[in-house]
């Protein structure tokens, strides 16, 4: 039974980080035409009819008020910190390199789960969040010709933002239902960014309608996806796949932008990927050594 499960878990792993990753694909899109803000505010804003008529298909409406609202106005903070930074990158480098950076996440909420969750965190699992960051040395090459620069420590900043918001969800898990921990990140999202881009607001062009209704579909469908892959799999079986988001990020590059990344910047993913996934197998070994 556990072993349908998983595979009915990564199935809907491989599903989501499609869609994921086409959503990644239309900011890209979108990034050329408007401000960093204003595209994520589009982002929170193109899925929130979805996620209400998920909410409302769900039953779930009476759950939305009942939430941890401080911990909520600081994961809408943080996503909207994410999606900018994520944003503003994306405009100056390929969809590779920047998840190449992002693949970084992972490591990131290991060790800070260790000052936020107090968890503990053994030598060999530190050693791979080591070698994890000597790949992003290898990605970024302050002294050579890597994605050093502005867009390099925006990704940073959307991974670190990221992890912090793993974490908080995490938290938020014990007593908030997964429809509000949803809709409340992309009203926060949608509106707060909206509101910090009013000011340069470029108007939306017909032209990008279909890019727009197509990142809200996808966003709303990756969310969907990853949701039911968690609830189905075991996290560190399900985890792995979605590492398969660098295989979507080359082809789109290849296919949309006629661009490839050079061998260092997937040297250095491979390394990041490869203490990801170290981490998640200790991680396995760890759980499995609690609860025998």
């Amino acid at each position: 039974m556990q072993t349908h499960n998983n595979v009915r878990g990564i199935v809907a792993m491989l599903i989501a980080v499609g869609f994921f990753s086409l959503m990644d694909g239309g900011l890209k899109q979108l990034s050329a035409h408007y401000p960093a803000m204003q595209v994520a505010a589009i982002r929170g804003l193109s899925s929130l009819p979805l996620v209400l008529l998920w909410v409302a298909a769900s039953g779930t409406v009476a759950t939305l008020w009942k939430v941890r609202w401080p911990l909520h106005l600081l994961r809408g903070a943080l996503s909207i910190v994410m999606l900018s930074a994520f944003a503003y990158a994306l405009k100056r480098m390929p969809l590779t390199g920047a998840y190449a950076l992002f693949f970084v996440a992972p490591l990131l909420i290991t060790s800070l789960s260790v000052p936020l969750l107090g968890e503990k965190v053994g030598p060999r699992r530190w050693s791979a969040i080591a070698v994890g960051l000597v790949g992003v040395l290898v990605v970024l090459r302050p002294t050579g010709d890597g994605v050093l620069g502005w867009a390099g420590l925006a990704v940073l900043v959307a991974a670190t933002a990221y992890a912090l918001s793993a974490i908080m969800v995490r938290v938020l898990h014990r007593t908030d239902s997964s429809q509000s921990m949803v809709f409340w990140m992309l009203v926060m999202t949608g509106l707060g960014a909206g509101v910090l881009a009013w000011p340069a607001w470029q108007p939306l062009q017909g032209a990008d309608g279909w890019t727009i209704v197509g990142v809200g579909l996808s966003g709303f469908l990756g969310q969907v996806a990853i949701t039911e892959a968690f609830r189905s799999g075991q996290a560190s079986v399900v985890a792995p796949f979605e590492y398969s988001a660098l295989a979507w990020a080359l082809g789109l590059d290849w296919l949309v932008w006629q661009v490839l990344p050079d061998g260092m910047t997937l040297v250095g993913a491979g390394i990041i990927v490869a203490s990801g996934l170290y981490l998640l197998r200790r991680e396995r070994v760890h759980i499995e050594a609690e609860h025998p």
